[in-house]
């Protein structure tokens, strides 16, 4: 039987972009974190699959329309490939906390989703986040994790992990 693909799962604000504490809500909030697009080039280039995993609760608080979403992962998609690189997947989860959806980190059904669409073998995969939901999505999918530490910048994880 033939195995997965590796990916590298990615939270999104606090490691991609910079995160607000009123929720990313348009093009103008959407800041990137210095050489973060970097380090998804060069996890690409070690042949892992890329796949963003991020709450975006801000949808269902009606401050972000999945309209707006949309557009700001559009623009992320752009800026990659400007760089000749690409991410293979973006799921997100629209609800608040309180609403209890199975979609929703800590829970690890957006991971499991993306290894079954994907075709990713979970246990030779990582989840990079910085938060512990994160891990413990990571975990209860079955993949390894990796907590950023606060000002660690992903591109330090990456090189460090492709090395």
């Amino acid at each position: 039987m033939k195995l997965g693909y590796r990916a590298i799962f990615l939270d999104r604000d606090g490691v991609i972009n910079e995160e607000r504490k009123d929720y990313v809500k348009d093009l103008s909030e959407f800041i990137l974190i210095k050489d973060s697009l970097q380090a998804i080039k060069l996890l690409k280039e070690k042949k892992y699959l890329v796949v963003i995993i991020t709450n975006q609760s801000a949808i269902n608080r009606g401050l972000l329309t999945i309209e707006k979403l949309n557009e700001i992962h559009e623009l992320l998609k752009i800026k990659l490939n400007k760089l000749n690189t690409s991410i293979d997947g973006i799921y997100f989860c629209p609800h608040r906390p309180e609403e209890n959806c199975l979609c929703r980190k800590p829970k690890p059904e957006l991971i499991l989703k993306a290894a079954r669409e994907h075709n990713i073998d979970l246990e030779n995969s990582w989840m990079i986040g910085d938060s512990q939901k994160d891990i413990l999505a990571a975990k209860k999918a079955g993949c390894n994790s990796i907590l950023l530490k606060k000002n660690q910048k992903l591109i330090d994880i990456v090189r460090e992990f492709v090395s």
